[in-house]
């Protein structure tokens, strides 16, 4: 029922597509999505994984955990991240990874919803040092189409790595294109 419900908000309603699909063949991974630029593309994936059955989590600021409310970010299965200091969160989230059998985590490599000029990194160091892959989820409001890409493996490699990575994104509208990717 709430399945039906999300659908029909987000395909009927909102008028959004589909391309591709949360791998259901892989107990974990992260799921790259980009580009990050509004506060909608929150709920936008909150509906899109009850409508797919999927239990993908996220991470998220600090403050967003924090009382009053914080309980509800948790609740929707988030984790938080202290971006004020160095706290090795890349091994954190690792740790987590390996200490279950699965394990779906969205990630949004700006790191922010504003302009930046290239992904942060944590997100790669995080597969490699969990040993999954990372699925590209592209938000595209331009054409109002989500698409995934194939489970991608990084090789160790970053400067190769992040070349393909990138351009799964290049040229996507966010839903502020001013802000956003720029690369």
């Amino acid at each position: 029922m709430w399945a039906a419900i999300c659908s029909f908000i987000y395909f009927k309603l909102w008028g959004w597509k589909l391309v591709g699909d949360f791998p259901k063949h892989l107990r974990k991974y992260i799921l790259v999505v980009a580009p990050h630029t509004s506060n909608w593309d929150f709920p936008m994936g909150l509906l899109l994984r009850n409508i797919r059955g999927v239990d993908a989590k996220f991470l998220g600021k600090s403050s967003l955990f924090k009382p009053p409310i914080g309980w509800i970010f948790r609740a929707l299965g988030g984790y938080p991240v202290d971006r004020s200091k160095s706290n090795n969160y890349v091994d954190a989230v690792v740790d987590i990874f390996n200490s279950k059998s699965d394990f779906i985590i969205t990630i949004t490599p700006e790191g922010t919803r504003k302009r930046v000029d290239e992904f942060k990194s944590g997100f790669y160091y995080i597969a490699l040092g969990a040993k999954v892959p990372l699925v590209m989820v592209i938000l595209d409001f331009g054409n109002k189409t989500v698409t995934f890409t194939e489970p991608f493996y990084p090789t160790g490699n970053k400067e190769q790595d992040f070349e393909v990575i990138l351009n799964y994104f290049r040229g996507v509208k966010g839903r502020n294109p001013d802000d956003g990717i720029f690369f």
